[in-house]
């Protein structure tokens, strides 16, 4: 069987199921059994592969997806992340759209805490649209925030799904967490940067309103009781990862530990807020690990039937600019972002587009690093992302779906020309990471 069969008969039978209903991890397990029984020799081929899949699953590299995802579900089911988006919301005072900038920076503690781009959407959607709508808030101001705070959550750690990412494509998950910082953090000035330019170019889009004017003291006692506890337990994690002083596991053991005991100081620790925590870290931790078991199983088929090296020779033979062939792949995400969430678009690619990607030179820290960024803004392209409908749920029943595209327009923009500067300017990412080598 030639190459390109081998991976039509492997992806067409994957797309088939999906399409059928079945849940995506038992779709590639479907369809990896069948492509072993046609590749491998039959029920011997069969066990081999999921032999070898069970192996993927024993990585200690595995170990802060958990650990992460339990950091988040305590700082939301605790009302941690509700005392911090308080006193932001204190700390910015008269500013002009200051419901706009407290949703970037206190979405970004909620969505970079629990990894989960719609759960966050949802929760900010629900918080944050009625309120604003409430003080006069033009659509533009309170969706599009929401919408771009998603960008910031994946590549800012601690972020789960990047942990998932370098797991699946077998690359240094401390090197992929701490390459995101400065792009985040360049992100999120051009989130600002936006919000600031559409308050001076339409003062009625984020109409002042009367608030309590706190004093400088309390300003401080807010500072340094709800704000730099859970921002400084994200740092002090990046930083003992940076220094080599913890592994990315250790890092993430030390971060549940942290959040655990910050709940324990502010006295929020319920057991109805373990029980939650532990039940929501535990859902989408099975999850992930079947999607690792998939991938890894899925990778081996990939291999084992010549369809990855007959790809990588196909895509190569062109003779293409490097970038050309980048971005193809980025708008081949973005195009299967409109119909498929974030960890079964990682399922589908990774053993795909890394592969290629070494073979046309590039880093793989920083085509990761593309890649996430890829992964999140295809959520918010127009017309069918999959944020753009979770946020027509919870939005007032007046809005429309041509105001939800409209305000996700500036911020993919920004995210847009962040990627262009990963690709013109590559130390943007690979700085941070070399200080650790």
């Amino acid at each position: 069987m030639e190459w390109f069969e081998a991976l039509a008969l492997l992806i067409g039978s994957i797309m088939f199921l999906m399409a059928l209903g079945m849940p995506v991890a038992l779709a590639f397990l479907a369809a990896n059994i069948l492509g072993a029984w046609v590749f491998m020799g039959g029920e011997q081929g069969v066990v081999a592969l999921l032999n070898n899949g069970w192996g993927a699953l024993t990585k200690f590299a595995l170990v802060p997806i958990p650990l992460f995802l339990l950091m988040g579900e305590i700082f939301f089911h605790t009302g941690l992340g509700g005392r911090m988006f308080s006193a932001i919301d204190q700390l910015l005072g008269r500013l002009p759209g200051r419901l706009s900038y407290v949703t970037v920076l206190g979405g970004t503690g909620f969505s970079t805490l629990s990894g989960s781009s719609m759960g966050s959407t949802a929760l900010l959607g629900s918080l944050m649209v009625p309120e604003m709508t409430r003080r006069g808030y033009k659509k533009h101001m309170s969706i599009g925030p929401i919408l771009g705070t998603g960008g910031l959550a994946i590549i800012i750690p601690p972020s789960a799904l990047a942990v998932l990412l370098a797991t699946l494509a077998q690359i240094d998950v401390g090197a992929l967490l701490i390459a995101g910082v400065i792009p985040g953090l360049v992100l999120a000035a051009f989130y600002i940067a936006t919000i600031f330019l559409q308050t001076r170019l339409d003062p009625a889009s984020a109409p002042p309103y009367a608030v309590e004017e706190n004093s400088l003291t309390k300003k401080i006692q807010l500072l340094l009781s709800d704000v730099i506890p859970m921002i400084g337990l994200m740092v002090v994690i990046v930083a003992m990862m940076i220094n080599g002083i913890v592994t990315p596991s250790e890092a993430a053991a030390f971060g549940a530990l942290g959040i655990l005991l910050l709940a324990v100081f502010y006295r929020c620790l319920t057991w109805r807020a373990i029980k939650a925590s532990i039940r929501g870290a535990l859902r989408v931790t099975l999850m992930a690990y079947l999607i690792v078991f998939g991938s890894a199983t899925f990778s081996q088929l990939l291999a084992f039937s010549g369809a990855s090296r007959g790809l990588i020779h196909w895509a190569t033979s062109f003779d293409l600019d490097p970038t050309y062939m980048l971005i193809v792949m980025f708008c081949v995400l973005l195009i299967l972002g409109m119909f498929m969430e974030q960890i079964s678009m990682m399922l589908l690619t990774v053993p795909i587009f890394f592969p290629l990607a070494l073979s046309l030179g590039f880093d793989p820290i920083w085509f990761g690093l593309i890649m996430l960024l890829a992964l999140e803004i295809s959520f918010t392209t127009p017309p069918f992302g999959l944020l753009l409908f979770v946020m027509k749920g919870v939005a007032p029943s007046e809005t429309t779906m041509r105001d939800i595209y409209v305000s996700a327009i500036p911020f993919i923009l920004c995210s847009l020309l962040l990627v262009a500067l990963l690709i013109l300017y590559p130390p943007l990412a690979l700085w941070l990471p070399s200080l650790g080598r």
